[in-house]
């Protein structure tokens, strides 16, 4: 295992960051050129970080698959269920609006993509799961509800509305209403 210098660390978390905003900016199509320059650092080092777009759609996609999950574990113990539910499913919904195009571009470069596209789905519903089970035993949500439902309402909406001024605002809109057609009103 090699041992990454100070720099070369620092380097790779701003360039993943700035990835990551270039990415809900303008899609998986972000130039690779722009990020450098925003990282403040030149082309040979975001290629030496992440060799192929794929490589750095791969980073950004899992970095915040990896948030999303920390973020339900964090939420797992909350008070309230159904809230700590619809909070981890705005911040779902938010990322998935501003993913435009990454698991399409994922896919479309191989089945090893699709692979990985597919375990961070698992991932995810690993995660999600306690919460869902959860706000169900607390009679917050109908107990027909799956995770792959949620998923796929989310997926949806963030399609639905990518052509939006507002994605992100307009598919939190929609879940509100969506939301009262799969959880009980109290």
């Amino acid at each position: 295992m090699t041992v990454q210098r100070a720099d070369a660390r620092r380097n790779y978390a701003l360039i993943l960051a700035v990835a990551e905003g270039e990415v809900a900016a303008h899609g998986a199509d972000a130039s690779l050129e722009q990020i450098a320059r925003t990282a403040g650092v030149g082309s040979a080092t975001v290629r030496r970080h992440f060799p192929s777009r794929r490589v750095l759609l791969e980073a950004v996609f899992s970095h915040r698959i990896d948030a999303l999950c920390a973020r339900a574990v964090e939420l797992a113990d909350a008070d309230d269920p159904r809230a700590a539910l619809l909070e981890w499913l705005s911040a779902l919904t938010t990322y998935a609006t501003t993913a435009r195009g990454m698991a399409d571009a994922l896919i479309q470069d191989g089945t090893d993509e699709a692979d990985h596209v597919n375990a961070c789905a698992v991932r995810l519903g690993d995660a999600v799961d306690p919460l869902l089970h959860r706000a169900s035993r607390a009679g917050a949500v109908a107990p027909e509800v799956t995770t792959a439902d949620l998923v796929s309402l989310v997926t949806g909406l963030a399609l639905a509305t990518e052509r939006h001024p507002d994605p992100a605002a307009e598919a939190n809109r929609l879940l509100a209403l969506a939301v009262q057609g799969i959880s009980p009103q109290k």
